[in-house]
């Protein structure tokens, strides 16, 4: 591994014009030590940083880049649509396709509206949750991150459970208090809240399988007891699949649980790793939206030409090749198990959660099921492991509250190298 000098005069002078370096804070690698190699291209399932040195990926952008790195057809699907230009902030044919698309693969959407980011669509969602019922409160849960817009930034996982962060400076105390923070996978919590605000609740948004506490699953019958629920009480359910949707499989959590919420917000995959959300539902919830409704929601990019163009070539790829989920399924598992035996074999206190290609390691011995036990990993052996990782070429998030995620670039060659990498580091 080369010394990443070149990355270090990038940070420092990326630290002069941009708050802390960087622009979304976990970036910055604050909790795993050391500072960030900057990234200049990917490929497959590697990337490589500015002084050339090359990394397995196990980020992938977070989760949008399924097929790998510059996958070819959506690389010439971009390709193609920037030439007839990048944006006009007026109608275009592939908006339409693309909801086609996402409506086909979600049955719980009769409509969709795009949107630039999953912070949009969750925010979007909830105006119109609290527009439909005609009610002020919302239930979310702990560790689970929305975006960060006020009222969701209380109790959010991801770079605000990083950064040690109880919510954000600048969020009224006016704007979060209609904001009911519950332990996730707790069916009393939500039970006690509806009892307690009862014709009150305009809406539940879940992380049907959260990514942002690290990866933590449902427990059996919770999302069929939110939706009992709800339903009872005339609240709106919001599923946060920004993460989950496309990528745990191609109808997204609700699609392996066989549940409808009312609405659902998407990002990520949709665009193929160009900015994009969306949220869709129930007609006579969508049909409540500007131009036909009361609740304004607009945006010059939304609907992009470049982001469509991509997010169709993505789902048209996973539709084609059903195979690709099998795929993911089987080298996930060899990879989470894999390193489980070496820390078993090493005697390293380590769990993991897994839904399909989105996992963690979390580095302790009990079982992850809500924030409070995620809580309870050992923050400074994570850290030390990534930066031991990093060192071996292989590139985690840099933090023990993120997700990983496998990517179909990703062959078993690949999985074995990380794994070795991982007995070196544990």
């Amino acid at each position: 591994m080369k010394p990443r000098t070149k990355s270090q005069e990038l940070h420092a002078r990326a630290s002069r014009v941009i708050p802390g370096g960087v622009d979304s804070p976990v970036r910055a690698f604050k909790s795993v030590g050391g500072e960030p190699p900057y990234i200049v291209r990917g490929q497959g399932a590697r990337i490589w940083d500015a002084d050339g040195n090359e990394y397995f990926d196990y980020v992938g952008s977070w989760g949008p880049l399924i097929l790998g790195h510059a996958f070819p057809s959506v690389v010439e699907a971009v390709e193609k649509a920037n030439r007839h230009g990048a944006s006009f902030g007026a109608c275009t044919p592939a908006e339409a396709e693309l909801a086609e698309r996402v409506i086909e693969a979600f049955p719980s959407m009769n409509k969709v509206r795009f949107v630039s980011s999953g912070t949009e669509a969750t925010m979007s969602a909830i105006r119109l949750a609290r527009a439909f019922t005609e009610r002020k409160y919302i239930v979310k849960f702990e560790g689970c991150y929305h975006g960060h817009a006020d009222s969701l930034l209380v109790k959010a996982g991801s770079g605000v459970a990083t950064l040690g962060i109880p919510g954000s400076a600048g969020v009224l105390d006016e704007q979060a208090r209609f904001t009911l923070a519950l332990p996730f996978n707790s069916q009393p919590a939500v039970e006690e809240a509806f009892t307690k605000f009862k014709d009150q609740i305009a809406c539940v948004i879940v992380e049907p399988v959260v990514g942002n506490m690290g990866c933590v699953p449902p427990a059996r019958g919770y999302l069929e007891f939110l939706r009992k629920i709800t339903a009872e009480n005339g609240t709106v359910l919001i599923f946060d699949e920004v993460m989950t949707g496309f990528r745990v499989s191609f109808g997204g959590v609700q699609a392996l649980y066989k549940i409808k919420p009312d609405l659902t917000t998407l990002g990520k995959i949709i665009g193929g790793g160009l900015p994009v959300g969306a949220y869709g539902g129930r007609a006579e919830l969508m049909d409540m939206i500007a131009p036909l409704g009361p609740v304004y929601q607009a945006g010059t990019l939304s609907g992009n030409p470049l982001a469509m163009a991509a997010g169709i070539a993505v789902l048209h790829e996973l539709k084609s090749h059903p195979e690709i989920y099998k795929q993911l399924e089987q080298r996930s598992a060899m990879l989470v198990d894999g390193v489980l035996a070496v820390a078993k074999k090493k005697n390293v206190a380590l769990t993991a959660n897994r839904v399909g290609s989105m996992f963690t390691w979390f580095f302790q011995s009990g079982t992850v099921h809500d924030w409070d036990t995620a809580a309870q990993s050992d923050t400074q052996a994570f850290g030390k492991f990534h930066q031991s990782m990093l060192e071996r070429g292989v590139y985690l998030p840099p933090s023990q509250y993120e997700a990983m995620f496998m990517s179909a670039a990703h062959t078993d060659a690949d999985i074995q190298e990380t794994i070795a990498a991982a007995t070196e580091s544990l």
